[in-house]
């Protein structure tokens, strides 16, 4: 007599629905956009690697603050190099990986050095990193100087937003310069998630730059910032237009359409700047302020009404 209990059940109605969403979901085609599995010869590039990678850098960059605090003069040299040796290991795998990603969702031509190519990316890039330092060390000292609530140096590397987000973008910028494909872009955003600060990798930022507070700040990737700027929270330097190609179905990609802010310029809160602009050196732009033209060297630019009130009051009326 054959004990029923003991055959398998039918398939229950959890079974099947997991069936048909697994079969739908790796259908070939299926959800081609936002598919994970790009190439069966190549895996994408590992978010968990380039953390790594940003953690050792910033602790060679600013050795003591990150990484092993009891770091001496002694160790250090060993320390580093350790460190660098790992980075050009993960770095020289991940922008394989970038050229490969982009290679793959584009017409371009699979490259056939790729490896070869990005091992040496991955030294040169190694190479630039004292250049690195010393824009970033520039950064803090602004940090210090420009806010009167830094006790330190040391403190504006602990504890400012901005000197987070300049250092991803110091280390991005070089490998936009590179010709790396997305890895930059991949480590700006690390520094969007974790500061609310926006900076494209393409965007050049000269020495001793300073965002107080920072958070909401956009910084195109065709701007070009002179030396000594300074800004405020919420500023956007940002696109007032998207021209598109001739068949007005596709944005026309890699024009300069964001400002040019010259050397020692301050722009407070809440300004926003569109447009291939230029504002002149050493001007002060409010909080506030919509800018969409030219703005003169030395110039001031408030709120028109505000500026109106301000004078009533002044004048007693």
């Amino acid at each position: 007599m054959i004990d029923e209990t003991a055959l398998p059940a039918g398939p229950t109605e959890k079974d099947e629905v997991l069936a048909r969403a697994v079969a739908s979901l790796c259908a070939p085609g299926e959800g081609e956009a936002a598919s994970l599995y790009i190439s069966r010869d190549q895996p994408m590039p590992s978010l968990d690697a380039l953390v790594e990678v940003m953690d050792l850098l910033r602790a060679v960059l600013f050795p003591g603050f990150f990484g092993p605090s009891d770091v001496s003069d002694k160790s250090m040299p060993f320390y580093t190099g350790s460190a660098l040796d790992r980075v050009l290991k993960l770095l020289t795998e991940q922008v394989n990986r970038g050229y490969c990603f982009v290679c793959a969702k584009s017409n371009r031509q699979p490259c056939t050095d790729c490896a070869s190519r990005s091992e040496a990316v991955a030294l040169e890039f190694v190479r630039r990193l004292p250049q690195v330092r010393a824009l970033l060390a520039g950064d803090v000292q602004a940090a210090y100087d420009g806010d009167p609530a830094a006790k330190t140096p040391g403190e504006t590397i602990f504890c400012y937003p901005s000197i987070k987000a300049l250092t991803n973008h110091r280390i991005a910028h070089q490998l936009h310069l590179l010709g790396v494909d997305i890895i930059p872009r991949i480590i700006g955003e690390m520094a969007h998630s974790d500061t609310g600060i926006d900076i494209h990798p393409g965007a050049h930022i000269g020495p001793r730059f300073f965002i107080d507070h920072g958070t909401g700040t956009v910084i195109g990737e065709t701007c070009i910032i002179g030396e000594g700027v300074r800004l405020y929270q919420g500023v956007t330097l940002g696109a007032k237009s998207f021209p598109k190609d001739d068949t007005g179905s596709r944005l026309v990609k890699g024009l300069p359409r964001h400002p040019i802010v010259e050397d020692d310029v301050t722009i407070y809160a809440g300004a926003t700047i569109l447009g291939r602009v230029t504002i002149g050196r050493g001007a002060v732009i409010g909080g506030n302020v919509w800018v969409t033209q030219d703005v003169a060297p030395g110039a001031r630019i408030v709120q028109a009404r505000a500026a109106e009130q301000f004078f009533i009051s002044g004048l007693g009326i």
